[in-house]
């Protein structure tokens, strides 16, 4: 795997993760390509090691109705769609059309397209719009808008359902005190906040790569 910035945490030690990404196992042909990408291209993706725990937590709850708000080129997509099953129905969204004409193409070649529904524009309006409800909710929009993600995804999560969110620890940032204009920063902050206060929620921050939260709705 060509390793790229969007990959280091920006607070594990270098040596550590190094170990963590060679004992992963290989993966095949399309999502290598992916990664290659993604590397050469800055287009940020969850990576590997995290897409292994998104599985794990697919495969234990058993989800099937999966929404997904920002979902890039669609790396993380595969993963869920994989872990989900032949009877799974995934939501990509993502506000640039050519990366979700590049995710098609990929989801095509790994064999998950007929699970997964391809929408474009912004997630939070998409997820408010779609009737129903979900049991996980993967949320990966820009981090400014995380508070609001949070507060439109809640309604439609099933109860027993998980919501997590990517890049919650924000290389480190979130720990500091922020700037009045980093506004991504300071959304991560309140996002943070809110998940840990709210009672009809059971969040756990797991410090992998940039930052994992993952929250069971009670």
């Amino acid at each position: 795997m060509i390793r790229s910035e969007n990959l280091r945490s920006g607070y594990i030690q270098d040596d550590v993760e190094e170990y963590l990404y060679q004992l992963l196992p290989d993966r095949d042909a399309v999502v290598k390509e992916m990664e290659d990408y993604a590397a050469q291209n800055g287009v940020p993706i969850i990576g590997p090691a995290v897409a292994r725990m998104l599985v794990l937590f697919v495969q234990v709850s058993g989800a099937k109705r999966i929404f997904e708000m920002g979902s890039a080129i669609g790396y993380s997509t595969i993963w869920l769609a994989r872990a989900a099953g032949p009877k799974a129905k995934v939501i990509y969204t993502d506000g640039d059309p050519e990366k979700a004409r590049r995710a098609k193409d990929y989801f095509r070649r790994a064999g998950v397209a007929k699970r997964i529904e391809v929408r474009v524009g912004d997630a939070l309006e998409l997820l408010k719009k779609t009737p129903g409800t979900f049991d996980l909710i993967f949320n990966d929009v820009d981090k400014h808008q995380y508070p609001a993600a949070l507060r439109v995804a809640l309604p439609k999560l099933r109860r027993g359902g998980l919501f997590i969110a990517d890049n919650t620890l924000w290389s480190g940032k979130a720990a500091r005190p922020a700037a009045p204009d980093d506004l991504q920063t300071r959304g991560i902050q309140e996002f943070n906040r809110l998940v840990y206060a709210l009672k009809e929620l059971y969040p756990v921050l797991i410090p992998l790569r940039d930052g994992v939260t993952v929250c069971q709705k009670r």
